[in-house]
């Protein structure tokens, strides 16, 4: 099975904190929000990752890279010039994720979800 982790969104109400960097990267608990998703999925056996971004989004692909370190393989869908909203990026990744059900998960929240 896939998933994939919208991490896209501007990060509006977050501000100031986001100007400078993706709410997904933010830190909750001593790490980014968005690594609490991909150990969680990992431990599931959930281990093909896509990853949207718009919103300073090279700083999201530096921070997790290929997902190797992560037990993890991650591929990106960039959105640009501008995030796609929650359905079109979903739509614009659709090539990456393939034809067969996958989870898909906010990267920019934290909670406890057992994916397993």
């Amino acid at each position: 099975m896939k998933a994939m982790i919208l991490a896209a969104g501007r990060g509006e109400r977050m501000r100031p904190l986001t100007d400078h960097t993706p709410k997904p990267l933010l830190q909750a608990g001593g790490k980014p929000l968005i690594m609490w998703h991909i150990e969680r999925l990992a431990r599931a056996g959930i281990t093909e990752l896509v990853i949207n971004h718009a919103h300073l989004g090279g700083q999201i692909e530096t921070a997790l890279g290929d997902g190797s370190r992560f037990g993890v393989s991650i591929r990106y869908s960039p959105e640009h010039p501008a995030a796609l909203e929650t359905a079109g990026g979903i739509a614009h990744a659709l090539h990456l994720l393939g034809s067969a059900p996958f989870a898909v998960v906010n990267g920019d929240i934290y909670c406890d979800y057992d994916f397993s």
